[in-house]
């Protein structure tokens, strides 16, 4: 789940290929469902909200490497003002699922150290 706002001057345009590249990177193979569109009643002020399912750990490091995703993300960043990543539920009970899930996030961070110092000032 990712949770986020457009920057104030973004104009309708942007918003809407931002949205557009978003969708394309939720269809990637190693997603199972997902949803992009208006975030409703979060008291954070987010006005968007863009989530995957994905199946398992194999699923979610396809996922964060596919080509699709990495190419959209510099397209999409820009044009945002502050976002709010997930996890924010699973099915699977593993006590260190979210553990597992970070150690994911610090591999790509590693491997993409730019991304991760785009992705950083945005974080909330």
């Amino acid at each position: 789940m990712l949770r986020f706002s457009f920057k104030e001057t973004a104009t309708e345009e942007e918003r809407a290929h931002v949205l557009t590249v978003m969708r394309r990177t939720a269809s990637v193979e190693s997603v199972s469902f997902s949803t992009v569109g208006q975030n409703l009643g979060d008291p954070d002020g987010f006005t968007h909200a863009y989530c995957v399912g994905i199946a398992d750990l194999p699923a979610l490091r396809r996922y964060m490497h596919d080509p699709v995703h990495l190419a959209g993300d510099p397209q999409i960043m820009p044009h945002l003002s502050r976002i709010a990543i997930g996890p924010d539920l699973s099915d699977d009970m593993t006590p260190t699922l979210a553990r597992d899930i970070l150690g994911l996030h610090e591999e790509k961070v590693a491997l993409h150290p730019q991304w991760a110092a785009e992705l950083t000032p945005l974080l909330t």
